[in-house]
């Protein structure tokens, strides 16, 4: 078993730190409200640290899941950082999702102390964090992943090197990407069968059973139907992602005409108030629109 520090205990951190101490890893929490990592330490045990140097003292990886470049900047550098507090070979395993941007410059600045830096965000949601059943995509060295991937493994049911640093948060991109579309084809359909006058469960009972078939439709149209969107990933977080992978395909000369437009239906859903709705949200926007 491994010492670990947990950066950040949000509704994604918060339950994967506890499936880490569930595995028998020695775990020490920092979370920027000290309350929450007293909670976490009530409920799982382990230690809570003053501050994220003090939490990475004497630990072998560093995970880390907080909000935003800003963010993740912030519990890496200065005096008080994460890398103040690591020693030589430690691992720095970041679940944010954030640019490759940040990515590629905290890991050029972890390498001449010594420290290895995985990027690895996650998918799965809430639920994915709470059931230890997430998604992790990462990029780093094969000898940092190798190293990293069994202590990952508390909490996910997959988990995949794509590349070199960079090519994890690229990947999220990819799955922001295409998640974007997948709910508005989904909010699309199911506003149109409830204007057609169809029964919902029946159409989607039809059509989850061919091409048309998702996760997405087999798990939020019921909510979706009955207009309840507190089950997931929140619209605030998902027009962050998605204005990283705008912001990339504009570096990389990548063309996203539906992901922006997708981002800009979600901009009119945060306007409606619905900023903490899950994604699924986006049939609000067409019901108010008539």
């Amino acid at each position: 078993m491994a010492k670990v520090a947990f950066l950040g205990l949000g509704v994604m951190g918060f339950p994967m730190a506890g499936h880490l101490a569930a595995k028998g890893h020695e775990v020490t929490v920092y979370n920027r409200t000290p309350a929450k990592a007293e909670a976490w330490v009530a409920r799982h045990g382990g230690r809570a640290a003053p501050t994220p140097a003090a939490a990475a003292e004497g630990a072998d990886f560093v995970m880390a899941c907080v909000g935003n470049d800003d963010d993740l900047r912030a519990v890496c550098l200065g005096d008080e950082g994460a890398f103040a507090g690591m020693g030589q070979d430690a691992i720095f395993v970041d679940h944010t999702t954030v640019s490759a941007k940040v990515t590629r410059e905290l890991s050029a600045l972890a390498a001449p102390m010594g420290l290895g830096f995985v990027d690895a965000p996650v998918s799965g949601g809430q639920a994915g964090a709470e059931n230890g059943v997430l998604t992790v995509m990462c990029g780093g060295s094969e000898a940092d992943y190798a190293a990293a991937e069994p202590v990952i493994a508390a909490y996910a049911k997959a988990c995949r090197r794509m590349g070199e640093t960079g090519a994890g948060q690229l990947t999220k991109m990819c799955n922001q990407i295409a998640i974007a579309g997948l709910v508005q084809g989904l909010s699309e359909a199911l506003h149109f069968a409830e204007k057609a006058g169809l029964p919902i469960s029946d159409v989607v009972e039809a059509i989850s059973q061919g091409a048309a078939g998702s996760w997405q439709m087999s798990n939020r149209y019921q909510t979706m139907e009955a207009g309840k969107f507190d089950f997931g990933f929140a619209v605030d977080w998902m027009r962050k992602d998605l204005g990283i992978c705008l912001a990339t395909a504009d570096e990389t000369g990548a063309s996203l005409p539906v992901t922006a437009l997708v981002d800009q239906f979600y901009k009119e859903v945060q306007a409606m108030g619905g900023g903490r709705w899950d994604t699924s949200s986006l049939i609000a926007r067409l019901r108010k629109l008539g």
